[in-house]
């Protein structure tokens, strides 16, 4: 009786290498969450005259590991007043969209195994950009649900501060990312990186259009990361650590990994959509495939450490601060960027002038509400004193 599987077309080939792809990329992604939060803390240390993780292993490499260790032996806790399935639920809606979100990235470009053209990358739907928003946004569930199901104060006001952020910044993240794909005009990542691999650095698409989407992305998506200087979801000094304060042992881990494997995916997904993914100069005197997957690992690291240097150098914003950025000025630059972009793609010989008409007119709103705003605060300033 033949094999059902064979009966139905399905090569067993590609879904041993399809099996073999996600299994290589989670390890991967595993090793190098341990690797950046070593990098954070020994960058920080260096930033601060310390001399950081230097115990375990060479240069305090392992570090990372026994701190999983520990944590993992350490008593799950679980407060009397939390709802029990949810509280234990939510580290990992935390964990899955970091993890699905790199699936669509490409790391390198095709190689050829066993006879199976293979290209460097877990899966490209045709859909690649939607699924990218799509987890961007479910990932704040986890954090929304950690602090609502922990039965404290504190944790609920970090989900909620959780919430506010996300949907402040999504906006502005969703409409730069519309710019990337007008200009591509696909959905695919693979698509989007094969667009920009025409000519080295000058097609890369944060040239193509401008240096400002390129900016409102990094800032939108660092500021739905929560990292600095947009941690206001676990302010230490006001929250006592935010939504995960009543976690401890392998589900603190959890959104710990959570975090650094979220710095991870996006810095990826920056270099994928702005900076061409694995584009680069390829010597050819040696291992051709090669020279794509150290390009995307060289750029993804640049980003990292901007990550870390912001950290390091950034005070925290305040929450009016944050809104502030948000809503008056990133959403309004995004959309003006937009039809700017759409402009001149319709049209190009008028679409200069539309860019002129349209910079001009979004530098006077900005301005006027900033000036509103201060008005408004030193009116609030005097009737307070």
């Amino acid at each position: 009786m033949p094999d059902p599987l064979f009966a139905n077309g399905v090569d067993l080939g590609a879904v041993v290498i399809a099996v073999v792809k996600v299994l290589v990329v989670f390890g991967v992604l595993m090793g190098a969450v341990m690797m950046m939060i070593w990098f954070e803390r020994k960058v920080i240390s260096d930033m601060q005259n310390r001399v950081g993780p230097n115990r375990a292993g060479p240069f305090g490499v392992l570090q990372t590991l026994a701190d999983g260790i520990k944590l993992f032996f350490k008593e799950d806790l679980l407060p009397d007043r939390a709802d029990r399935f949810v509280y234990r639920l939510a580290p990992y809606l935390a964990l899955l969209p970091a993890l699905l979100i790199f699936t669509i990235v490409p790391i390198g470009g095709v190689v050829t195994i066993a006879g199976h053209t293979v290209e460097l990358q877990v899966a490209d739907p045709p859909i690649g950009i939607l699924l990218l928003l799509a987890m961007s946004s479910i990932s704040v569930y986890g954090v929304m649900l950690a602090g609502w199901s922990s039965g404290s104060k504190y944790p609920l006001l970090g989900s909620v501060r959780a919430s506010a952020q996300m949907i402040s910044y999504e906006a502005a993240l969703g409409m730069t990312v519309i710019m990337v794909v007008l200009l591509t005009g696909s959905l695919s990542t693979r698509a989007i990186v094969d667009a920009q691999s025409h000519t080295f650095f000058v097609s890369w698409n944060f040239i193509r259009l401008g240096l400002v989407p390129f900016f409102v992305f990094l800032i939108a998506i660092t500021a739905e990361l929560t990292r600095p200087p947009f941690d206001l979801v676990e302010a230490e000094q006001e929250l006592v650590g935010g939504f995960n304060t009543e976690y401890s042992s392998i589900r603190f881990a959890l959104f710990f990994m959570a975090e650094f494997m979220n710095v991870i995916t996006m810095s990826a997904i920056i270099v994928t959509l702005f900076l061409g993914g694995p584009d680069g100069p390829v010597f050819h005197g040696f291992v051709p495939w090669l020279w794509p997957i150290l390009w995307f690992l060289g750029k993804t690291l640049v980003f990292l450490f901007v990550y870390v240097w912001l950290r390091g150098a950034l005070p925290r914003l305040r929450y009016d601060q944050l809104m502030d950025l948000g809503w008056k000025v990133l959403i309004p630059l995004s959309l003006a960027w937009v039809l700017v972009v759409a402009a001149v793609l319709v049209g190009r010989w008028w679409g200069v002038v539309v860019i002129g008409v349209l910079v001009v007119a979004a530098g006077l709103l900005i301005r006027s509400v900033r000036v509103g705003s201060a008005r408004r605060g030193e009116l609030g300033e005097e009737l307070l004193g």
